[in-house]
């Protein structure tokens, strides 16, 4: 081949980059996997037909042995194997219930005799006939196998051959463009483009039947012009002011977002209609021949190009900040942008004409050399002006912000325009040098690949849209929402297989990706494909619904009907919700055809590895089925578990949270909780006692204190009657006569504030009452203070607390004078507290 324009033309279609190969990928894909799943129906239907696969198997091996057969020959061969290599491994799934009923019907005989051994005669002609039926059966699956693999063989060695044809391609070196004498080359070349249509159109014009008819067409020809001149130049202005006014408008909040994307749909089906009525208008003139109806056809979709490149970046760039974008830019970055993506969408407007224009695969390869190179740099060039602006925009914002707290979008967008620069860069390059084939499949793809990933954050920023004015959660709670981020990746799944399209891989090499998927693998003597695993999961979510809705259904509408308490009823739900799990787990891999007899050795396994690393575990999960059982604390109850006190707020299987007077949760383990003792204040009831320790002065009348301290305990509201209150005098203390005050509360958990209650009314009471509280108080004795330098006689055991100044200021003056003049070690000084638990501070006892 000399190059891939060539060899699209010689196939019949132009290389049409951007929208139109986008397009046409995807109806190409649809249209197989239909095509592919019809006939998967007619191998069910009527088995294949192997005389006719040895002869397609023979034909398409000798076109792959001869290296002349063209590729659309080639993809024709490829496309027929597909065919009956589909209808080979759905043969291979025939009569696989009955084969293994023969197979467990043998051997249910038991094993057969060994070697001088002999068995009942009944049972050796029973074993007999049961080995020829399983060798009937399985023949035709034999036979589908080998099929299979040489057709699968087939479609490799085809494949092999379309990718070395196409590197080969790219490798086409053509002459330099960057030689003056091609120049003229490409300038003929044009010039003659234009002569021929000049010459098409004067043809048609010296034509009297099409004169006449394009006199009778006038008035249809004139308003279609005019019509379209209209929309084209003044429609798609109207449409994008209409839909900055609808953004900036406060009359619709909710769900304006989607209303401005809605209406700048119009900013595409506007400008499609005028570029339709000029191609009418054209067609209608009569003036037209082959080259000037492929450029009327051209026309529609470079035109579509440029305008859907302008949508694009008045989405991406929009003309008012968006805080809802990721890509955050400037105002000047922002216009800049706009500017850039239009450039890049008149640059494939421009390739596209230049095909029907120009027809490159009859030129030289000069002229296509001098022609395609101004195309690259131009678009080369737009394209390191791109990354450079999204690069510096990106940098600037995440300047001095570590690599982590950069968000993975920021992250990806700096490498992504790392790799537009490096790419356009090397396309240059290579367009300079004479790889004008390669520049060109690497510029343009680019543009394409930047126009989907536009077109991916516009349909996820419209998915967030839509989410935000149904749930109402703000932009800020949609963006960060579940839904969103999940529609987000899954449009990015569906982009990925585009993305290869765009790059060059063939469309059969996808579908080739998809029967490798479909095959499965498999597992033991099972095969599990994608359908066993979509099965599996459809009744699994059907049995898991169906378990949530029996669990509704019980703690909303039965058990709250019956007798039991609240703690026993969540202990019911959770053990329904448990069992159905494992249920529907069960069913689902019953009904998608997995064999669950193998899970004997994954158990052994287990138990092995229960008794040693597991055992903590299952000690916890045994505990959490016994406290959903026994119940001995529920959800809602105050406990204290070692020095652990608070409220349970959650029981599970393995641990149960425990959230604590200081609003933080702790998580203890469930075998803690059977295993070790547990306090739970709240079990039969909410009722507790409180005690309030109350001291007084000495020489307070007790009998007084008794009775005001009664009517302050009598006087709580949540304080009980029955038993009665009690106020006692409990102990002459060290330092006041102390009482305590008991009694029962209707609920304990208000105990802090019940007692923070008593004890203002306490004070106030003892206020009014001229009753003192006393606190404690300490007499410190000098043992003998005549020895102290310069002290005054102070006779031997007098109170210090007549003197304290003097006696610390005795005490400081000495350590001074001993550390500036003295140093001799000072005299010790015993400290002598009168209290029976004052310790006794001498540092000499033999120096008094």
């Amino acid at each position: 081949m000399g190059s891939i324009v060539a060899g699209f033309h010689r196939r019949g279609v132009r290389p049409c980059k951007g929208l139109a190969l986008l397009l046409l990928a995807l109806v190409v894909f649809i249209a197989a996997c239909v095509a592919t799943a019809a006939q998967s129906q007619n191998a069910e239907g009527e088995g294949p037909n192997y005389a006719v696969w040895s002869f397609l198997a023979e034909r398409a091996e000798n076109a792959v042995e001869a290296r002349n057969t063209p590729s659309d020959e080639l993809e024709g061969l490829r496309l027929r194997v597909v065919g009956f290599r589909n209808q080979f491994l759905d043969a291979q799934a025939v009569n696989q219930d009955r084969i293994l009923t023969l197979r467990e019907q043998i051997s249910a005989l038991g094993p057969p005799p060994a070697e001088g051994e002999s068995e009942a005669p009944e049972v050796a002609a029973r074993r007999a006939d049961l080995t020829e039926r399983l060798a009937l059966r399985q023949a035709p699956l034999l036979t589908a196998d080998e099929a299979f693999r040489r057709a699968d063989g087939i479609i490799r060695s085809i494949d092999r051959v379309l990718r070395e044809r196409q590197a080969d391609a790219l490798l086409t070196l053509w002459p330099t463009p960057l030689n003056p004498a091609n120049w003229m080359l490409g300038f003929n070349v044009l010039i003659s483009s234009g002569l021929t249509v000049y010459g098409e159109v004067f043809n048609a014009w010296l034509d009297p039947a099409r004169r006449e008819e394009m006199v009778a067409d006038l008035p249809i020809t004139l308003g279609a012009l005019a019509l379209a001149a209209l929309l084209l130049l003044r429609g798609r202005a109207w449409m994008e002011q209409l839909t900055v006014r609808l953004m900036q408008s406060t009359a619709i909040l909710r769900g304006r977002v989607v209303a401005a994307f809605v209406l700048s749909l119009a900013q595409l089906l506007v400008p499609f209609l005028g570029l339709t009525l000029l191609a009418t208008a054209i067609s209608s003139s009569r003036l037209t021949g082959p080259t000037v109806e492929d450029l009327s056809e051209a026309l529609v979709l470079a035109g579509m190009m440029v305008f859907f490149a302008r949508w694009l970046s008045l989405q991406i760039f929009p003309i008012l900040a968006d805080p809802g974008l990721p890509i955050r830019l400037e105002d000047d970055a922002r216009r800049r942008g706009r500017v850039l993506a239009l450039l890049l969408g008149m640059v494939g407007a421009t390739r596209l004409i230049y095909e029907p224009l120009i027809a490159p695969s009859v030129q030289s390869d000069a002229a296509n050399s001098a022609l395609m190179f101004p195309l690259v740099a131009l678009a080369g060039i737009v394209l390191l002006r791109m990354g450079r602006l999204l690069w510096g925009q990106q940098s600037r914002e995440t300047e001095g912000a570590a690599d982590s707290s950069a968000s993975f979008f920021d992250r990806m967008l700096r490498l992504g325009a790392k790799a537009i620069m490096v790419l356009a860069a090397l396309a240059l390059a290579l367009g300079a040098v004479g790889y004008v084939t390669a520049a060109l499949q690497i510029v343009f793809p680019l543009i394409s690949s930047l126009a989907l990933v536009a077109a991916t954050i516009i349909l996820h920023r419209l998915i967030t849209a839509i989410y935000d004015a149904v749930v109402d959660d703000g932009p800020e709670g949609a963006s960060e929402a579940l839904v969103p981020a999940l529609a987000g990746m899954v449009l990015a799944l569906v982009a990925l297989p585009v993305l290869a399209v765009i790059w060059g891989v063939r469309t059969t090499e996808l579908l080739e990706i998809w029967a490798r998927f479909r095959e499965g693998f498999t597992l033991g003597e099972t095969r599990i494909a994608p359908a066993n695993i979509l099965f599996f999961v459809l009744v699994f979510v059907i049995g898991f619904l169906f378990t949530r809705a029996l669990q509704g259904a019980l703690a909303a509408s039965i058990l709250p009907k019956t007798t039991m308490e609240r703690g026993a009823q969540k202990a019911v739900v959770s053990g329904v919700g448990y069992v159905g799990v494992v249920l529907a787990a069960l069913v689902a891999f019953s009904s998608a055809g997995i064999d669950l007899t193998g899970l004997a050795i994954v158990a052994g396994a287990l138990s092995v590895g229960i008794g040693f690393g597991l055992q903590n575990i299952v000690s916890n999960f045994v505990s959490g089925l016994i406290l959903l059982i026994e119940r001995p604390v529920s959800e809602g109850d105050w406990v204290e578990v070692g020095p652990t006190m608070g409220t349970i707020t959650r029981i599970s299987v393995r641990s149960t949270v425990i959230e604590t007077f200081d609003r933080s949760e702790v998580i203890v383990p469930n075998a803690d909780l059977i295993s070790h003792s547990v306090t739970n204040y709240t079990k039969s009831n909410k009722t507790g006692r409180v005690i309030v320790p109350v001291g007084v002065a000495y020489g307070t009348d007790t009998r007084r204190v008794e009775a005001i301290l009664r009517e302050i305990i009598e006087a709580q509201p949540l304080v009980v009657m029955m038993p009665p209150p009690s106020v006692l005098f409990m102990r002459f203390g060290a330092d006041a006569l102390e009482f305590e005050l008991r009694a029962i509360l209707r609920d304990v958990n208000f105990k802090m504030r019940v007692i923070s209650d008593i004890n203002h009314e306490i004070a106030r009471r003892f206020v009014l009452e001229g009753i003192e509280i006393p606190f404690s108080q300490r007499d410190i004795w000098l043992r003998n203070p005549e020895v102290l330098p310069g002290a005054a006689p102070v006779a031997k055991a007098a109170p210090v607390a007549a003197a304290t100044a003097v006696g610390a200021g005795v005490l400081a003056g000495t350590a001074l004078a001993g550390s500036a003049a003295d140093t001799r070690p000072p005299p010790s000084v015993e400290l002598e507290f009168d209290g029976e638990d004052a310790p006794e501070t001498g540092t000499d006892e033999h120096d008094e």
